[in-house]
């Protein structure tokens, strides 16, 4: 069983985090206009300084120097309050019995503040990878290839579990197998991925995947 690795997203794909970070944006720019959940559809997996970027853009003036960090803040306060692991993530990681880590586009201190405010740290130990410290964002693949290389794996005996465009784009163009996540059946299976609504489902694929 453990002939494959499994690499997993966080944002939205583990952690219910996607709505939070972008309540912040509601809570901080009240001005935009905009739910989360529509500012959630425009930005999900997009890095953080080509988000603000757009931002600007839409309120037609630049943020101040310490939105960043004020941005950061109010995501973390939001996060002890309400973050919760995706429906089914905690059973799934418990049945799972495959070599398995995180590959995520968000700074090492939020990743190990998701994992522990929603109780899933234990299950993936040191095995944390970063954009922040390899230094490459999605859609590039060089983050998934360098947790492949750290764990192990060749790219061709990794499964990617993702929720995003880009975290599609950057796990295809790293020569990777891809299972979407997409709770509310937004998206089609096609030739870069195949999609999947339920974590209760997501052991069984990744086995039948592995068999083949």
């Amino acid at each position: 069983m453990a002939d494959t690795c499994v690499i997993f997203d966080l944002d939205g794909t583990l952690v219910d985090s996607e709505i939070l970070c972008n309540q912040a944006f509601v809570d901080l720019l009240p001005e935009l206009g905009e739910t989360a959940e529509q500012l959630m559809r425009r930005y999900r997996g997009i890095k953080l300084d080509l988000t603000l970027a757009d931002l600007e853009k839409q309120l037609g003036r630049s943020l101040p120097e310490t939105f960043e960090a004020t941005y950061r803040e109010r995501v973390a306060q939001l996060f002890d309050e309400r973050l919760q692991p995706v429906p089914g993530a905690a059973a799934m990681l418990e049945s799972l019995d495959r070599p398995r880590c995180i590959a995520s586009s968000g700074p090492p201190q939020k990743i190990a503040h998701s994992l522990k405010v929603s109780g899933l740290a234990s299950h993936f130990g040191p095995n944390i990878y970063s954009s922040y410290v390899v230094g490459i964002w999605k859609p590039e693949p060089g983050l998934f290839l360098h947790a492949a290389r750290d764990m192990g794996f060749p790219p061709d005996r990794c499964i990617v579990v993702e929720d995003s465009d880009v975290g599609v784009q950057a796990a295809k163009a790293a020569g990777m197998t891809v299972l979407r996540y997409d709770p509310h059946s937004e998206v089609k299976s096609d030739e870069r991925s195949i999609v999947f609504s339920e974590m209760s489902r997501l052991a069984g694929l990744i086995d039948s995947l592995a068999a083949g």
